[in-house]
């Protein structure tokens, strides 16, 4: 990973940058999510990466305040994407979890992105269930 890469766990982050890169990284039409108001009412850490003032990386992690927490939102500018952001990042989270307690880091991902969670991050699958209880337009 470039060692410019500024990583934090709890970094600060506004709105409209969180929303850009998620559209970016994940491919969806632009949003007005209040992430902050997420982040502080909901989750148990968050990490996120700069290159220079840049946000380029992100992680959210949500807790039972128990033995596991749940990996979210992970994503990384597409175009810096391969360089080691992403595995730094969910690496930090991991951490920052274990330091709180947890015993468990679940996520959940598709196919294409099981090299990056089992290789690059260590997990390893499991078997799951999802219930979709709302449709997304």
């Amino acid at each position: 990973m470039d060692p410019s890469v500024d990583v934090r766990v709890r970094g600060q982050v506004s709105d409209e940058e969180l929303n850009v890169l998620h559209t970016l990284a994940f491919g969806h039409g632009p949003t007005t999510v209040p992430w902050n108001d997420r982040l502080t009412r909901h989750s148990l850490t968050w990490v996120t990466a700069r290159l220079d003032s840049r946000l380029c990386g992100f992680v959210n992690i949500i807790g039972d305040g128990g033995a596991h927490a749940v990996l979210l939102d992970a994503c990384v500018a597409p175009d810096l994407q391969g360089r080691g952001i992403g595995r730094v990042v969910v690496r930090a989270a991991a951490q920052e979890a274990k330091r709180l307690g947890c015993q468990w880091l679940h996520a959940d991902y598709e196919p294409g992105l099981v090299s990056f969670y089992e290789d690059a991050c260590g997990m390893r699958s499991t078997a799951a269930g999802l219930l979709q209880l709302l449709e997304v337009s």
